[in-house]
């Protein structure tokens, strides 16, 4: 054990620097009364420094902007606005359908995801929405959780069969206002078919002509290829919404996908138009997705929605639970930013906002 040695002097020093307590036994009968404390550190109120002094101290028991809207409370606040469990029109309807085509000869730029999103997020925020899953792959079919296997009624008796597309459409679970036509396997073989059918081209948009009910939105997700299938939705589309992978291989073959769209205008369907087009998969780490962004900005122009998709992880999650990010994880970045787009879109589809209820 090592001895400790104690300095007389500073002990002293300590000791009378103490203020020592008087006993009970010294003063007897006596009430000890409050000491008033005064604060010799700011200067009184009303004197010339004393507004200053007020606005620069800040007490730590008064909670701060941060500590107000912690990241859990803000995440909270984000998912309720995008639910919207009132169920009230937030988001403006269009005066007539707006039939949009998402497409991309490119696999893998988020054509799948994008519809499924923008369908529930516009359905959960007063639009009546219609998907209908033309890739044989029935992705789109898998996100919204709708039944895609062997015998279900699916686009393929639309196109070959002639089926009603009410017969076909079923309800997406657990959000009233969106409806989807699944894909199934049959589908593969819809572009050999088509080749001797009359009228191959615009099979599709009879059919949806022919619904007898009313949709705010009817989005056709494409396959990743520039067949049949494809020019039938670029025939029935009124708009062309192109998801655009932010990176340079996504940009190699666009101008393939723009010449065919010219090609159908002039032909077969001189309404369609390129109105809209979204950056997904934006890593804002990389000068990569930066440069792309500002090519394909200065390209197109207004076209390009302000709403950027970034890489996020639980957009990639949520088809395997059959579900969008937005249901899935409406907190997420990856839903707010799927939010944002779907409000930028119903914006530009009107000119004013239209408060009717479905």
């Amino acid at each position: 054990m090592i001895p400790i040695r104690r300095n007389a002097s500073a002990s002293a020093r300590f000791e009378s620097a103490v203020p020592q307590q008087p006993t009970p036994d010294s003063v007897p009968d006596a009430t000890p009364e409050p000491v008033p404390v005064t604060d010799t550190s700011a200067p009184p109120a009303g004197s010339p420094g004393a507004t200053a002094a007020e606005a620069a101290y800040v007490s730590r028991e008064t909670p701060t902007r941060e500590e107000d809207d912690p990241p859990l409370a803000m995440e909270a606040m984000r998912a309720v606005q995008i639910l919207n469990p009132s169920g009230e029109v937030t988001m403006p309807r269009p005066e007539r359908t707006r039939v949009m085509c998402v497409a991309n000869q490119k696999g893998g730029v988020g054509k799948t995801t994008t519809t499924v999103n923008l369908a529930v997020a516009l359905a959960l925020h007063g639009n009546r929405v219609l998907v209908v899953d033309l890739d044989p792959q029935g992705n789109a079919s898998t996100g919204l959780n709708v039944p895609h296997h062997t015998g279900v009624p699916d686009v393929y008796d639309c196109l070959i069969n002639s089926v009603p597309l009410e017969e076909v459409a079923q309800g997406v679970e657990g959000i009233p206002n969106l409806w989807c036509v699944p894909a199934t396997i049959d589908l593969a073989g819809a572009e050999i078919e088509l080749v001797s059918v009359v009228a191959r081209e615009s099979r599709l948009a009879r059919a949806i002509a022919a619904y007898p009910g009313h949709f705010d939105y009817v989005f056709i997700d494409c396959p990743p290829s520039l067949g049949l299938l494809t020019v039938n939705a670029l025939v029935a589309a009124q708009e062309v919404l192109i998801p655009i992978q932010c990176e340079y291989y996504a940009l190699e073959g666009l101008n393939q996908l723009i010449n065919n769209i010219n090609l159908v205008r002039q032909h077969l369907n001189p309404k369609l138009d390129v109105s809209t087009i979204l950056l997904t998969m934006y890593d804002r780490r990389t000068r990569l997705a930066d440069a792309v962004e500002q090519d394909v900005r200065n390209h197109f122009g207004d076209k390009v929605l302000q709403a950027v998709i970034p890489r996020n992880v639980r957009v990639s999650e949520a088809p395997s639970y059959g579900q969008s990010v937005v249901t899935y994880d409406p907190g997420s970045r990856g839903a707010t930013s799927y939010f944002e787009a779907a409000q930028e879109i119903a914006e530009r589809g009107v000119k004013e906002p239209v408060g009717r209820n479905a």
